[in-house]
């Protein structure tokens, strides 16, 4: 049992981080695109995220929290490297909030600031993960080169979340604005995949450890399947959000679920990678974890904790599930 503790807590991390990228992704992706619509449809794409944003975000603090309290060697090195793009992502993630409620609440001639400040909040929050998320790939190497990598990781997931959030719009709004989201999404589908792809091949030239998992035989025959289902869901996405520039289709919620496929597989493929390290090729889980003690005692913590959070965002979903109302805050 006490082996198997670092393990348990690196798939409850691992889970914690995927539910946050998908579903605060959305809504930081209806931020990024809040510049290209007139004050009305900026309150009916708040509307559409309204319910479900602050919940979103329960599963970075439960994601953050475990690596914090389960794995404090590890968090010591992540933190240390990447501290001022966390600071970053903080400031993002308070200035939406704010404007958030501030938008309704402020005069009008000073909405449009709030505005700007929900998608500067937005824009850096998702570029400050993406720019994490390129470091930590690179095992925190420093210089120029990893640095300007780690840059085109935070703008490739600007676009991924630029591609929820506009999938997301294809479920909850009416059609005028279904069509230009579905030209969004279709632009930003391809930015997602030159994250996908960089990645990808970045992985597996850091560390040799990596490449032998990938393209060692038989396993690389059975792996391959990870690439090929992507493919296809890119190609599939790309031919639903062509077919909605022009029509309305009966099934709006496939783009999304096409997206989320691929932050799925992207994640599988990234664990895969990874494992059993959680830091490149440095610290193993059970290097980083804290004493079976702690792990036990924290456990009980996640226990309870985990299915209020699950009962919760499911609650919330099923409630406000369907097309978003006007915009109100009472």
């Amino acid at each position: 049992m006490d082996q198997a503790l670092p393990l348990i807590f690196m798939g409850l991390m691992g889970v914690a981080m995927l539910a946050y990228v998908v579903l605060d992704g959305f809504d930081l992706g209806v931020g990024l695109l809040l510049p290209l619509v007139d004050d009305a449809d900026k309150d009916r794409m708040i509307a559409s995220i309204g319910p479900f944003w602050d919940a979103n975000e329960t599963w970075l603090v439960l994601g953050a929290g475990i690596l914090l309290v389960a794995f404090p060697h590890a968090h010591g090195v992540v933190l240390t490297a990447l501290y001022l793009p966390v600071a970053l992502m903080l400031v993002g993630l308070i200035l939406r909030g704010v404007a958030f409620d501030f938008r309704v609440k402020a005069h009008a001639d000073h909405k449009a600031l709030w505005n700007r400040v929900f998608v500067a909040g937005s824009a850096l929050a998702a570029f400050a993960q993406g720019f994490m998320l390129g470091k930590y790939v690179l095992g925190f190497a420093g210089g120029l080169w990893p640095s300007l990598f780690a840059a085109l990781i935070g703008l490739c997931l600007m676009a991924g979340y630029t591609l929820l959030g506009a999938t997301w719009l294809l479920m909850k709004t009416g059609s005028a604005l279904k069509q230009r989201a579905a030209g969004w999404a279709r632009r930003a589908l391809w930015g997602t995949a030159l994250g996908l792809a960089a990645v990808s091949i970045a992985t597996p030239l850091v560390s040799e450890r990596i490449f032998n998992k990938w393209f060692a035989m038989p396993e690389f025959i059975l792996l391959l399947q990870v690439p090929l289902a992507t493919a296809v869901l890119l190609l599939v996405a790309d031919r639903r959000l062509k077919r909605l520039c022009q029509q309305d289709l009966p099934r709006p919620w496939e783009p999304f679920a096409c997206a989320v496929g691929l932050f799925v597989l992207a994640a599988i493929g990234l664990a895969y990678s990874l494992y059993p390290y959680l830091v490149v090729d440095r610290l193993t889980a059970w290097q980083a974890a804290a004493a079976p003690e702690s792990l036990k005692f924290i456990l009980v913590g996640v226990v309870i904790t985990l299915p209020a959070i699950i009962v919760y965002t499911v609650y919330v979903y099923r409630v406000f599930w369907g097309e978003a109302g006007e915009l109100r805050y009472e």
